[in-house]
């Protein structure tokens, strides 16, 4: 079940470091909405109308491949903007990995608002420039590391997004993450337990998505080809 949490008219700081500044008289309409896990925020080929922010939970972005395989994307966290596109619809489909609250606005009106706003416009550009690294980023990690430094440079990844008082919790299955870096959950596991037998790593409950990275160094390493 989708959930609205609001649905305001405001002018304000919006969209993180993304600031619309009250003085430029624009009324913006931004809505937040509760996803439950596995649900779809928008699918492929759908009009690219609006541009989300996450505010707390996960969201995949994700395409299926022509013979069923899943690929994802990216993994949008805490914080993060998604949803800004070149063409007038949705090349991926997007979804929640576990409840996840998200803010909306309309794409067009954040757009227009450069024109007007010298300080919009570069923290609209900073924001591009970041997804447009991290999509190299993850294009470099498709084609030319091996499945181990995959995984490792994943959760070197995540540990810097994601860790809290020295845990890093994973909102993704294995399933997920194989998908992201194109590998198979059995692979993915063999590796994670390879970490875990060398001392890199631990598990805390029983999911095994808890994790306390002991040597950071050597996973590091691990990232390195030989």
């Amino acid at each position: 079940m989708l959930v609205r949490v609001t649905a305001d008219r405001v002018s304000l700081p919006l969209l993180g470091d993304v600031v619309i500044p009250s003085g430029l008289g624009a009324s913006f309409s931004v809505r937040e909405f509760t996803y439950r896990k596995g649900q779809e925020v928008y699918g492929e080929n759908e009009p690219a109308e609006y541009v989300y922010q996450v505010l707390n939970g996960a969201v995949r972005r994700y395409k299926l491949l022509s013979d069923g395989r899943r690929q994802i994307g990216a993994f949008h966290l805490s914080g993060d903007i998604f949803g800004f596109e070149n063409v007038p619809v949705r090349r991926f489909t997007a979804e929640a990995v576990v409840e996840t609250r998200i803010r909306l606005i309309n794409r067009q009106s954040l757009e227009d608002v450069p024109e007007t706003d010298a300080n919009v416009f570069h923290n609209l550009l900073s924001m591009t420039t970041r997804n447009l690294r991290h999509a190299e980023d993850h294009m470099l990690l498709l084609g030319r590391k091996s499945s181990t430094e995959k995984i490792a440079a994943f959760l070197l990844e995540m540990d810097g997004r994601l860790t809290r008082a020295g845990m890093l919790s994973l909102p993704m299955s294995r399933r997920d993450i194989a998908d992201y870096l194109g590998l198979t959950i059995e692979t993915v596991s063999r590796a994670v337990c390879r970490f875990q037998r060398e001392g890199v790593l631990e598990f805390t409950g029983k999911s095994h998505r808890a994790i306390v990275i002991l040597d950071r160094q050597r996973l590091l390493s691990f990232d390195m080809p030989s």
